[in-house]
């Protein structure tokens, strides 16, 4: 990835459309098993980026001609009652990695950590950062997202993201920014992560039928998006800025898709 500085005036710029959409109330990096080691490389920008992903290996055409494409613009979504949800994330002795797209974190040994929605288990992969946020409202996007990923026993996906704005400092963003590689690399995070403390208060969330925010780009993503994003602080979020410029891939097509809010 190409050493740019990061302006605080743009990155508070994009802070600042964040905490507007949620004061208005209102990608996957995938894992090496998932793809081929012999894949195209792709990047998020130039000509390996977003825009010609599609083209660049038939595994990934779907990039580029799906109809359940993410991430989306969630300004449509209409209020109703989604499959119910439950969170059975459990502490996990774990490792952080630079991958060259984001910082990645997943369990160091087996975590029971799993979730459940519509009466289907889940078992938690891994949790990575996008930044800016890859799903927006009404056009605006905060400075920080977390992907959840999980897996069903049929191969589909149940990702959580967790939006962030400016605020006070988040203690377990803060324990693996600490010791997360600059450049590509996987270390031990010090004490156990618990996902749980990256929740916010309220349990609203957005849900639609979506894919996988990075190639392959399957559509195969059941997204739950909590409505409240949750603070971190501006330090932490340059830090992050200034590893990853930019690794949200620009908002996709709804394709009249329904968008719910569900408020329980």
């Amino acid at each position: 990835m190409k050493d740019r500085s990061v302006s605080r005036r743009n990155l508070l710029g994009t802070m600042t459309m964040g905490s507007l959409a949620a004061v208005a109330g209102v990608a996957l990096p995938w894992s090496r098993s998932a793809v081929a080691e012999n894949a195209p490389h792709w990047s998020y920008e130039g000509p390996e980026g977003a825009a010609n992903w599609g083209h660049l290996s038939p595994e990934f055409s779907v990039c580029g001609s799906g109809h359940r494409q993410s991430p989306i613009d969630l300004a449509s979504a209409g209020l109703d009652v989604a499959p119910d949800l439950g969170l059975g994330w459990q502490p996990f002795d774990a490792m952080v990695e630079n991958n060259g797209h984001t910082l990645q974190v997943a369990a160091a040994a087996k975590t029971d950590s799993a979730l459940m929605l519509g009466g289907q288990k889940y078992a938690f992969l891994q949790f990575h950062f996008h930044h800016p946020s890859e799903h927006a409202l009404g056009g605006g996007r905060w400075p920080l997202e977390v992907h959840m990923v999980h897996k069903g026993e049929a191969g589909d996906l149940a990702v959580t993201g967790i939006l962030f704005r400016p605020g006070r400092e988040n203690d377990v963003l803060g324990r693996i920014l600490a010791v997360a590689p600059i450049g590509k690399g996987k270390v031990a995070i010090p004490r156990a992560i618990d996902m749980n403390r990256f929740l916010p208060s309220s349990r609203a969330t957005y849900r639609y039928a979506g894919s996988l925010t990075t190639p392959p780009c399957s559509e195969i993503v059941s997204w739950v998006v909590f409505r409240d994003p949750v603070e971190a602080a501006i330090g932490q979020i340059e830090t992050f800025a200034r590893m990853f410029p930019m690794n949200a891939r620009p908002l996709q097509q709804d394709f009249q898709r329904g968008i719910a809010l569900d408020l329980f």
